[in-house]
């Protein structure tokens, strides 16, 4: 831990459901903040006495916050961020503008997540495009040396998930954007899990396009997302969707594309998400990224050595390189019935199913794991509870 105290207890008075319950479930959804809810009450009470449009004039600057706030985040100018309603619908808009010809391949990697998977395999019998999987080094990592011998005049995208949903693992995106950027290849990057537990600067990442959520570690509300696209690809890339926010009507006839990030947006959205994201953005700024990744990776790595000394139980991590996700399975009881019993003990966990990471599930024959995802409000006696309340439903 860093010689700067990080403020737990701060974090946990300005976070109300911490007073009732343990919440290890914040690669599913965190709990939001004081600020974040605030905010998003507000505006939706301002709605029902004022109306949608009147509000949205009338908080404009508001709105317009949630730009700047990412940009922030992610090293990046404003124009280069969209506000879209989950990672997903913003991986989906980048990668459909793609114009992908028979025999183009596209490079991912085993962990990828399941409705990024299916993108692809849609777009494979569509358009005829090969998905190529990268394999893994011994650390269950992307194997950059592999992903390097794969480049081709074929390649048209690489796609990586940066942390996937189960497995612990932080892939060395920095590296992959180092062979991408090198070969003049669009290097697309999954950071759902990886937006507000860890820093990420899209120069240093050297990524093209990134999606993230604001429900996970960002600690905003369902509903809500961001899409960064460089603006030196923007230009390149046509969304699959227009309406009239994306592109400008020059007559009942002709049209222009914007020319920033937002060409990836609708129109009508979740305004009260949207500036709520914008002030659960810099709620997490303020408390520093990287203050924020170094206590939740060593409240992580506690855990994972507490869980690996529990007869019957299994930790299924890997990487050089770990994040806020434990997975993990016990000889006794399901996954399902684990999460089940601790729910009823005011103890949230989730599962990672097979959606969650197809590929990587076929070729280690994985069962369903719980995954235990912790955040910086967490604490060390929470961890001791569910340990306790682990082995006792472990031993009855």
């Amino acid at each position: 831990m860093s010689a700067v105290r990080f403020d737990v207890e701060r974090a946990r008075g300005e976070t109300r459901g911490c007073s009732d319950l343990i919440h290890f479930n914040n690669a599913g959804a965190s709990l939001m903040p004081v600020p974040v809810c605030d905010a998003l009450h507000d505006y939706l009470n301002r709605e029902e006495l004022e109306g949608g449009y009147e509000v949205m004039e009338k908080q404009a600057a508001a709105l317009e916050n949630f730009y700047s706030a990412a940009a922030r985040m992610l090293s990046c100018s404003e124009e280069e961020i969209a506000f879209v309603d989950s990672a997903t619908r913003g991986w989906a808009m980048a990668f459909y503008a793609f114009n992908f010809q028979p025999g183009d391949r596209i490079l991912t990697s085993s962990a990828e997540y399941g409705s990024n998977l299916v993108a692809m395999l849609h777009q494979a019998r569509h358009r005829g495009v090969e998905i190529v999987f990268v394999p893994e080094d011994q650390h269950g990592q992307v194997d950059v040396a592999a992903l390097q011998g794969l480049i081709d005049s074929r390649v048209k995208l690489i796609a990586l998930t940066h942390v996937p949903s189960g497995g612990g693992l932080v892939n060395p995106a920095v590296a992959v954007g180092k062979v991408a950027n090198s070969a003049g290849i669009p290097f697309l990057l999954d950071a759902c899990q990886s937006l507000g537990q860890l820093p990420c600067d899209v120069n240093l990442l050297g990524c093209d396009i990134l999606c993230g959520t604001g429900r996970k570690f960002l600690r905003g509300p369902r509903g809500t997302g961001l899409l960064y696209v460089r603006n030196t690809l923007c230009d390149k890339l046509e969304p699959p969707l227009l309406n009239h926010h994306a592109a400008i009507l020059l007559s009942s006839d002709r049209y222009r594309v914007r020319s920033d990030a937002r060409r990836f947006e609708s129109w009508e959205r979740n305004c009260a998400g949207q500036v709520a994201l914008g002030i659960a953005i810099d709620y997490a700024l303020s408390w520093g990224l990287g203050m924020i990744a170094e206590r939740v990776k060593s409240l992580a790595a506690s855990l994972r050595a507490e869980l690996a000394g529990i007869a019957g139980v299994e930790v299924w991590d890997r990487g050089i390189e770990k994040c806020g996700i434990v997975t993990f399975s016990t000889e006794q009881l399901s996954a399902a019935e684990t999460q089940e019993q601790l729910a009823a003990r005011r103890i949230n966990l989730s599962l990672v199913p097979f959606s969650a990471n197809p590929r990587l599930c076929e070729q280690q024959h994985l069962p369903e794991l719980v995954r235990a995802s912790l955040h910086y409000y967490n604490t060390e006696t929470e961890l001791a509870v569910f340990l306790d309340e682990l082995r006792n439903l472990l031993n009855s």
